[in-house]
């Protein structure tokens, strides 16, 4: 009984002793530098699906919609738990615009006008082409609407076919042959 009774003081004394509080606080001062762990964007996983931003930048067909997810700043925001849904258009795509109008939107000053334009490609929930519907309608993060079309086993938006579907861990991309601008 004696023994049991040291037992348990002696444990009381290993806790009492490993909660003690301390005055000790550390600070920063404003000079110090401090570093900020990245965001979503820059986890690295082997294991998982990977997110949008990882699928388009591993697509030797969408490298100028990579460069511009880069140039508006929406790899952060692309990268997140989402779901999203991004009708990415093909470097093909691209090319079909005026010539200068890319090297133009990827300016800095041209920030936000790329960020509305690519808004106007990107859905918040995913949306499945099985599920779409003919004559539908969605509204965008930029806020306007894309239209649904089908004919036959294909789908469209705004006109411009949905050429493929990706599945990734924060949404769906669909590859279309056109970029889409609001109108």
């Amino acid at each position: 009984m004696k023994k049991s009774i040291k037992l348990w003081l002696l444990a009381g004394l290993v806790v009492f002793v490993g909660c003690k509080k301390t005055d000790e606080t550390t600070t920063v001062s404003p000079t110090e530098e401090t570093t900020q762990a990245p965001g979503q964007e820059g986890v690295k996983d082997d294991t998982s699906n990977p997110n949008i931003v990882q699928v388009a930048v591993g697509s030797k067909d969408h490298t100028t919609l990579v460069a511009a997810v880069k140039a508006a700043g929406l790899v952060t925001s692309l990268s997140n738990a989402g779901p999203f849904t991004v009708f990415a258009p093909t470097n093909a795509a691209f090319d079909k615009l005026p010539k200068g109008t890319v090297d133009d939107l990827l300016k800095p000053e041209n920030k936000e006008k790329l960020s509305n334009i690519l808004g106007y490609h990107t859905y918040v929930g995913t949306l499945k082409t099985e599920y779409m519907q003919d004559g539908q309608e969605f509204d965008m993060v930029f806020g306007g609407k894309v239209k649904i079309t089908k004919k036959g086993e294909k789908t469209f938006v705004n006109g411009s076919e949905i050429v493929a579907s990706i599945p990734t861990s924060n949404g769906i991309i669909h590859v279309i042959g056109d970029v889409l601008l609001p109108k």
